[in-house]
């Protein structure tokens, strides 16, 4: 059985694990213990409201039961840009004109932005190799909505996700050898590590702050404005089936692109429900396929988890759920729990 729960130190050397793993430019997760001991404890400090909400991070851990091993990150910032500026390249256009000549160029231009200022973002998510299947990258994705459907207040309205952008298998970034490399003497995995270590900020205050005309970069630069990794095209089509779209926006340095919804209009939000607990003593099949099973959320701030049920455990006021179900979720018959589709609503919307 897999579980949601609050990261803690105890992960550490798994998180640096899958972090070395991932290899460079998953910029929120660089392999070094001390930056990943300083995130765990933010986090902690978080779920403990030792902080600010404004202030918190809230970091999400996949456990595999069976091992008791943290096996998937995922995570949200409550708000961005208040600490220190945030960043972004706004992808637009500029229109030149004379009537005289019967000219009319329309130029496609970067501006820098402090547009997502203030703003929620998702951010970290990371699974292991061992368990990129049955629907487990799902799970750690949309769990987080979950619980921004049980905690609205400490959130926008609005929640955003920056996208890794395109690197080669070399590490190097077109768009930073075209256009942050001009100002920096280094490389795309220094400046990527420097922003890992939470130095974004000075970086961008020394980018230039007058458009960008795209025309003027490399074809090999311009071709990746608003592409994403190979490896995280997947975790943009969880975000895309769940109503994220392109708002224009751009990572400074490798031009991944900035996807946003309302959180009342994401998918798992919008078709969540909640239910009252039944524990059986019945046996359960566990292990069917994602299309047929629902995410289900203690709705507990401190101690929050979620796991998944079979869609027929489903009835019209109660969700029943096996002892070790219900001990693992740490909740007793009568309790209230929000579930929602890990897949596709449409086999839930009978229970409904």
């Amino acid at each position: 059985m897999l579980v949601i729960r609050p990261i803690n130190q105890g992960d550490l050397e798994d998180l640096h694990g899958m972090a070395e793993r991932a290899g460079k430019g998953l910029t929120s997760l660089p392999p070094n213990r001390d930056i990943l001991t300083r995130k765990i404890a933010r986090s902690e400090d978080t779920f403990n409201e030792r902080c600010e909400p404004e202030a918190g991070m809230y970091l999400f851990a996949l456990e595999d039961m069976a091992t008791g091993k943290c096996v998937g990150i995922s995570g949200i910032e409550a708000r961005v840009g208040l600490d220190e500026v945030w960043y972004n390249y706004r992808l637009s256009t500029t229109v030149n004109a004379s009537r005289e000549l019967g000219v009319h160029v329309r130029t496609p231009t970067l501006h820098l932005t402090n547009d997502m200022t203030d703003t929620s973002e998702i951010c970290s998510l990371l699974l292991s190799d061992t368990h990129r299947q049955g629907g487990n990258g799902l799970l750690l994705s949309r769990c987080r909505f979950l619980f921004m459907a049980d905690f609205r207040e400490l959130f926008s309205e609005k929640v955003f996700a920056e996208m890794r952008g395109f690197s080669d298998e070399n590490g190097r970034s077109p768009l930073w050898d075209a256009l942050g490399r001009r100002f920096f003497d280094m490389d795309f995995s220094e400046a990527d590590f420097l922003s890992g270590m939470g130095n974004k900020s000075f970086i961008a205050e020394l980018m230039p702050k007058y458009p960008i005309y795209l025309p003027l970069l490399p074809p090999a630069a311009r071709e990746v404005v608003s592409q994403v990794h190979e490896n995280t095209k997947p975790a943009l089509r969880m975000l895309q089936a769940e109503g994220f779209n392109f708002n224009g926006l751009v990572d400074i340095f490798d031009a991944g692109p900035v996807v946003e919804a309302f959180i009342h209009n994401v998918r798992t939000v919008r078709e969540s429900f909640k239910r009252h607990v039944l524990v059986t003593r019945q046996s359960v099949d566990l292990d069917v396929p994602a299309e047929q099973r629902v995410m289900v959320s203690n709705r507990s701030f401190r101690d929050f988890r979620v796991t998944t049920l079979p869609i027929k455990c489903v009835k019209p006021d109660t969700v029943s759920m096996p002892a070790e179900v219900a001990d693992a979720l740490q909740v007793s018959s009568g309790d209230m729990v929000r579930l929602s589709p890990l897949k596709d609503a449409a086999s839930t919307r009978t229970a409904q």
